[in-house]
């Protein structure tokens, strides 16, 4: 039976590139992880979510096949809920792709993440809403008093983006279902924001819609594109949004760790063997 874990505890991975054995024992908040390149990092990244992605898919059990295995928190849970965030927005050159897609905006890699996400916000914003009208129908007084908290992580997610926007005079249309923003009396879809505009938009956006949900957050080297001020603050706004989320990165930039998540980086050089 299927048991959902609530963070990821370890990550082994044996033989990598066929001569390095990998043992990283994780936090259950924030994790960071650091080296000169061509060491590893995005490799371990990479070999961990595709395994996750097979273990979630029923193709692998958690025994080392394919070189890496899962230690979960309980340790009797068989999979977990994560997302990845891809930080290098590349042109989309899979034909079949974009023309399955039928939308002529979508041209990039963070645009096809954003596509796939306006849907996950319209499921967010139902489950929100049901969940509001079920808790003001309940007769239950503690519960209607509560009702209002349901939908306190969208406004807040909305205010941090018109906050981290303002420089451009961009705000997110709150009278519309789907992600839009209004700037000097236009109307712009996300596809038209810059590429750090985008990128963060991305991140916060995916954190919103894990509803508070214990979840593992992949990102592989998310200062790419971000202004300083941005990458400073992007750990504590992932918190802030969703405080359930393990967070597992890569990262060159001394700004993205240095609000207080220095004792929280790990070296490759420390966690490999041969």
């Amino acid at each position: 039976m299927k048991k959902q874990a609530n963070y990821i505890k370890r990550i082994e991975i044996k033989g990598m590139w066929g001569r390095k054995n990998i043992s990283w024992d994780l936090r259950p908040d924030v994790n960071i992880l650091s080296g000169v390149n061509g060491i590893g990092k995005s490799t371990i990244l990479n070999n961990s979510v595709r395994s996750l992605t097979a273990l979630e898919g029923g193709a692998l059990t958690n025994d080392f096949q394919e070189g890496v295995s899962f230690i979960f928190a309980p340790e009797d849970a068989t999979y977990i809920n994560f997302d990845v965030i891809r930080s290098f927005d590349r042109p989309l050159i899979n034909s079949g792709l974009l023309e399955k897609i039928g939308n002529q905006n979508v041209k990039t890699e963070l645009d096809w993440q954003l596509y796939q996400l306006q849907r996950r916000y319209l499921d967010y914003q139902v489950n929100i809403g049901n969940r509001i009208i079920e808790m003001l129908t309940s007769g239950n007084s503690e519960q209607q008093t509560q009702a209002a908290e349901v939908s306190k992580p969208k406004t807040k997610f909305q205010d941090l983006i018109d906050e981290l926007f303002n420089d451009t005079g961009k705000k997110i249309n709150r009278k519309s279902n789907e992600i839009l923003f209004e700037q000097d009396g236009d109307e712009l879809t996300p596809y038209q924001l810059s590429s750090g505009e985008k990128q963060m938009l991305v991140i916060l956006l995916t954190v919103l819609v894990q509803d508070n949900q214990h979840c593992s957050l992949f990102m592989d080297e998310p200062e790419i594109s971000l202004h300083i001020e941005w990458q400073q603050k992007l750990i504590s706004l992932i918190r802030v949004l969703n405080p359930n989320v393990q967070i597992i990165l890569t990262t060159h930039s001394p700004a993205v760790i240095m609000n207080g998540w220095v004792d929280t980086v790990t070296e490759v050089s420390d966690i490999t063997t041969h």
